[in-house]
């Protein structure tokens, strides 16, 4: 019996429409495989995530947000000092490795085939953050690392090394793809616990401590005595409200003065205490002083005044305040690069500018110590001359009145002794016009005498404050830098005379040398021009390095980069 035809469709048909049913089975099993495996990996990494699936295109939608990321507070949370329990090991989440604050600022979607092809949206972070969080943990920056990201920017090549492991052995942070930055520079983190080398009692970046000066004897103030003095009172008095309003008065009286005394207490505490200073790319942001308990710690911390050492526009108080103690701070074991020294500064403290013979006149150094800078004058020859002359005219003026009559020679004598007193006067006029005219000119040579570097200036300045007992002589000139940052931070009056000092030091420098006149300004404030010269030559000691120096490379990077993308494109 031969097949109908509804026998060969079926026969032919079936087996055709089942062949064309099994693409769409296999997309649909794949999808949900691929699907599950998102989902697996997004609770993994703890990420909040909008999944959506077309079975029969095979694509899946995913949504994810894009943070903005900041490291927690560390003083106050334990998530600072430790890594993630849980990073995420979706590609591009090598941020994921840190604690993070985070804020949702956007939502990336990201169509896939394929659980691989997922990608987790980098985080945006304040770089100088991200740098300061790396450093407090202990990680070392990678000098050839920045010097190359300062020169070629986004061209840096992928996987540069810009910061290390703190045995120097491993990457905690490098260049990373850019597919994801839009146009942002990008990079991706790493980091074991058994890197962190620092903790909650250590100084962050960006801070420095100015050590207080000792305490001396003189220092040391008695006990405080009552603050209120009682007079004599009457035992008996008939009127009774009399008494209450007079015990209303003294209570009056007595709380100001023992507001006034607090306050006296709390500014010798604070003058016997640390100050731990915070600086940002723009000066100094708080100074705090702390009484007791872990170093810092928030225990027993109190805000000190510091606003007459912002910087501002309108004085330079601020930029040498700041300058001075970055110098102060990277030539200790105290990371500081976020603050950039000024450049005018920085060519004023290289610089020559303070001609030796006037640390002579100002009795700095003597004349054994300097180069040959004065005119010598001897008036010896001049002097005998002048004696032999006046003794050969006195005797002949006394052989001349033994000739005379008594009546003549008394006339004489007369007349000879005025002679000799007015020319006496006359010697003695031209010598102190003559000692005027040689110290004007010794002044004028002084100004023009050979200038000495800032270093030797200081060196020689520091001794005589020393002999002056000014300054211990235990103490090095940065110690005695850090002690006299310290008393600006608590004495305005003190900061502005050595800011103005500063000023008229760098005004003479820029306008081709000294005059009489900062002269005449040194000789009355020689101690404030002695304590503000070790300010300069630390700043030129910590910053005598020549361009493209890690400090330079790094302040420069985070200059031009406040922004960046953190996270990586690649498997973290």
């Amino acid at each position: 019996m031969s097949p109908s035809a509804g026998d060969i469709i079926t026969i032919i048909g079936v087996p055709l429409a089942v062949l064309g049913v099994l693409p769409i089975l296999y997309n649909t099993l794949a999808t949900l495989a691929a699907l599950s495996k998102i989902k697996r990996m997004l609770r993994h990494g703890k990420l909040t995530a909008l999944t959506r699936s077309d079975i029969i295109n095979k694509v899946i939608e995913v949504e994810l947000p894009r943070y903005a990321v900041q490291p927690w507070d560390r003083f106050a949370s334990k998530e600072y000092w430790q890594i993630s329990r849980q990073p995420s090991s979706i590609p591009g989440g090598s941020w994921t490795t840190f604690n993070w604050k985070t804020n949702t600022i956007g939502i990336k979607t990201q169509r896939v085939e394929y659980a691989d092809q997922l990608r987790q949206p980098q985080v945006e972070v304040e770089f100088h953050e991200l740098v300061a969080y790396l450093l407090d943990l202990g990680a070392i920056p990678d000098a050839h690392g920045w010097r190359l990201l300062r020169s070629t920017g986004l061209w840096t090549p992928m996987g540069c090394a810009l910061m290390k492991s703190p045995d120097s052995t491993s990457v905690a942070m490098a260049i990373a793809p850019l597919d994801d930055s839009d146009g942002h520079l990008s990079l991706k983190v790493s980091w074991k616990p058994s890197w962190t080398t620092r903790d909650a009692s250590t100084l962050p970046p960006y801070w420095i401590r100015l050590p207080p000066p000792p305490i001396t004897e003189s220092d040391e103030s008695p006990a405080t005595a009552s603050t209120s003095q009682e007079g004599p009172q009457p035992e008996e008095t008939s009127d009774a409200g009399k008494n209450q309003e007079e015990l209303g008065d003294d209570k009056k009286l007595s709380s100001p003065k023992q507001s006034l005394d607090s306050i006296q207490k709390q500014a010798d505490r604070n003058a016997r205490l640390p100050i731990t200073c915070q600086f940002s790319v723009d000066g100094l942001q708080s100074a705090l002083s702390q009484e007791q308990g872990p170093p810092m710690s928030t225990v027993n911390v109190h805000s000190l005044h510091m606003e007459h050492l912002r910087v501002s526009s309108h004085k330079m108080n601020g930029k040498w305040f700041a300058s001075a103690a970055t110098a102060y701070g990277t030539t200790s074991q105290t990371v500081l690069w976020n603050y950039k020294i000024p450049d005018e500064i920085l060519a004023f403290a290289r610089r020559d500018t303070v001609p030796c013979g006037v640390l002579e006149l100002l009795g700095v150094v003597d004349d054994s110590m300097t180069p040959q800078w004065a005119t010598k004058h001897d008036d010896h020859m001049q002097d005998h001359e002048s004696f032999v002359r006046s003794s050969q005219e006195h005797r002949i003026a006394l052989a001349a009145e033994a000739r005379m009559d008594p009546a003549q020679r008394q006339i004489a004598i007369r007349q000879r002794t005025e002679r000799e007193m007015m020319q006496r006067m006359n010697e003695m006029r031209d010598r102190s016009r003559r000692g005027a005219q040689r110290r004007e000119t010794r002044r004028h040579e002084a100004l023009q005498s050979p200038k000495w570097s800032t270093s030797l200036v200081a060196e020689h300045n520091l001794n005589w404050l020393r002999g002056r007992k000014v300054v211990d002589a235990e103490f090095a000139l940065r110690e005695v830098v850090g002690m006299l940052l310290h008393r600006m931070v608590l004495d305005g009056e003190f900061a502005s005379a050595i800011c103005e000092m500063l000023d008229v030091w760098k005004a003479w420098a820029d306008n081709g040398g000294m005059r009489n006149t900062d002269l005449d300004i040194l000789e009355v404030r020689q101690e404030t021009f002695a304590q503000a010269s070790l300010l300069v030559a630390l700043v030129k000691d910590a910053t005598g390095a020549h361009e493209g120096t890690l400090t330079m490379d790094l302040q420069e990077c985070l200059r031009m980069w406040r922004v960046v993308r953190l996270g990586s494109t690649s498997s973290a």
